[in-house]
């Protein structure tokens, strides 16, 4: 009989892990060509050949307050998830991302004899650092996207490897913005700002009027042919934001159905929900403004907790405030319009790309071949 192939299990549960899982699909079947991989992931995965016995979507949700609505569909998954890799243990379980849904679930398999690898680092560092001692029961390895994580890891004896991040190396040193402009249908002589209010339901409730208003008075003040481009996460996020814009027809916004990259390519500045796409703009060496909105209810839950002095990963990257950002409450019309039109003056621009290069060349590393080998390490232990 010949050898069973190795099955590693993957959770992600979102759009950036998708991403991330794919790249690491691949560069473990370089080093497993007979492996096979299932468990949560996106379309990204799939592609790869990934199995996903669940819709990754159905992890897709945000905040403390408002998962509980999902709590039971989310608690029956992880207990299927737990149940199948217990019977059938995998040569390892990867989470990725999704530290809520995953910290159970590897805490739980690693128990039961499973190796198990985490892969990008919760905020631990910066809130609820408690969570350390959960994290050091439940992982083999933490893999981290961004150099200052490490250390953390380090003080608190947890196994830990740098990885850099695998879209560092999918951006070319300099954006091709006309060439961007040009396969949108953008007119290549004007402005651009690009607005992302985030690629969940609840991010673009929150966020999608205020970007639009804010975008509004920076067109009155910057000029009326300052062009407007907002791309959809996907169609589900296409839809609401059609719906939203239908109530504000004074906006002429070009709106597409995903291509993100491309809509920031295109721009002069982007507008953005802290998270993943900042990182992404700054890899595009886009001046942008960051901003961030929670429930009410979750804000007061996750704010006493909050132990760093910056949101977005360009300013944890520079240590400094590179990019101005505008959390909650400080997320008004007033300052967005100021930082914006601030953002499009052409010495502020060039100060900030010339750091955004920088930073660029410290993250790019073959990574996905980087957390395969770690991976691979584990698993001789």
């Amino acid at each position: 009989m010949g050898q069973v192939p190795q099955v590693f299990a993957i959770v992600a549960g979102e759009a950036s892990g998708d991403i991330l899982g794919a790249d690491l699909i691949r560069a473990l079947r370089r080093q497993f060509p007979e492996a096979t991989f299932e468990g949560i992931g996106g379309p990204r995965m799939q592609a790869e050949g990934f199995h996903s016995l669940f819709q990754m979507d159905r992890l897709s949700v945000m905040g403390f307050v408002e998962p509980l609505k999902r709590l039971p569909e989310l608690l029956s998954i992880r207990r299927n998830i737990v149940k199948r890799y217990t019977a059938k243990p995998p040569a390892a379980f990867i989470g990725i991302d999704s530290p809520d849904f995953n910290d159970g679930i590897e805490l739980r398999l690693r128990s039961a004899g499973v190796k198990t690898i985490h892969y990008v680092s919760p905020s631990v560092w910066a809130w609820r650092q408690g969570r350390i001692k959960k994290i050091k029961k439940s992982v083999d390895l933490m893999l981290c996207l961004l150099p200052f994580e490490t250390e953390f890891y380090r003080q608190h004896n947890v196994p830990v490897r740098f990885v850099g991040h695998p879209l560092a190396g999918q951006f070319p040193p300099q954006p091709d913005s006309l060439g961007a402009r040009q396969k949108l249908g953008l007119d290549p002589a004007p402005p651009v700002l690009c607005i992302m209010p985030g690629s969940r339901s609840g991010e673009v409730e929150l966020l999608a009027g205020l970007f639009l208003d804010v975008a509004r008075q920076v067109q009155a003040t910057l000029g009326a042919e300052l062009q407007l481009v907002i791309p959809a996460a996907n169609q589900a996020r296409y839809s609401q934001l059609s719906e939203i814009l239908a109530a504000k027809p004074e906006i002429n916004v070009c709106l597409l159905e995903q291509n993100s990259h491309l809509a920031m390519e295109s721009a002069d500045v982007v507008l953005l929900a802290s998270g993943t796409t900042a990182l992404e703009a700054m890899l595009l060496k886009k001046p942008m403004v960051v901003s961030y909105r929670l429930g009410a209810w979750t804000y007061r839950l996750v704010s006493p907790f909050i132990k760093t002095p910056y949101a977005s990963i360009p300013n944890l990257l520079a240590d400094k405030m590179l990019v101005p950002e505008f959390i909650q409450d400080q997320a008004t019309v007033d300052n967005l319009v100021s930082a914006v039109v601030q953002a499009f003056d052409p010495l502020e621009q060039q100060a900030v790309i010339a750091e955004f290069e920088q930073l660029h060349q410290q993250l790019t590393v073959d990574s996905g071949t980087l957390a395969a080998a770690a991976i691979g390490e584990v698993l001789q232990q």
